[in-house]
């Protein structure tokens, strides 16, 4: 696969509308999503551990988590990409992602693990839609109770961590 083309809005509900405009900014999505893994890291590498356990009010996620959470959204939406590109008509349930965080001990991994864990995530994520043709692309199923095309899915990862890697910059002040 050479380059993957925007999803329609048909593909995707409503509420992932800005993720999708996100990655759309990017340009090529395929490219968007092996560059996040740099941004990333160069955004992040250089805090310490006590740095990355920061959060600006008493009921956010930390740096840490926010990472975590990353993680998890990516396993989660790439095995939605991977079972709804297959023709699974099984629908797929949605999760918690506050209840993912709690219960996902970040605060007591490395930054660097985390972030080490989300580029073998992504490379995983990367590697399975490199191996998607168009009309895989295209197949549709329902997860969380809404309909979703394999490549809406691509694009909502990549407009997903680029919310999440926004806030951080604009709240914390990084650079990526």
């Amino acid at each position: 696969m050479n380059q993957l083309t925007s999803p329609t809005p048909d593909e995707y509900a409503s509420y992932y509308a800005g993720y999708i405009e996100r990655a759309q900014a990017k340009g090529d999505v395929l490219a968007a999503l092996s560059h996040q893994v740099d941004e990333i890291q160069i955004a992040l590498g250089k805090l310490l551990d006590e740095q990355a356990l920061f959060r600006d009010a008493p009921k956010e996620w930390s740096i840490k988590e926010v990472i975590g959470h990353l993680n998890d959204v990516e396993r989660v939406f790439s095995y939605r990409l991977l079972r709804i590109s297959r023709n699974d008509p099984a629908p797929l349930a949605g999760f918690e992602q506050d209840d993912y965080v709690r219960s996902g001990n970040f605060q007591s991994r490395t930054l660097a693990s985390l972030i080490e864990e989300f580029r073998l995530a992504r490379a995983s994520t990367l590697a399975l839609l490199r191996g998607l043709d168009g009309a895989t692309l295209t197949r549709r199923g329902v997860a969380d109770g809404k309909a979703v095309s394999a490549r809406a899915l691509a694009y909502i990862i990549a407009g997903h961590e680029r919310h999440h890697v926004g806030i951080l910059q604009e709240r914390y002040h990084l650079s990526a």
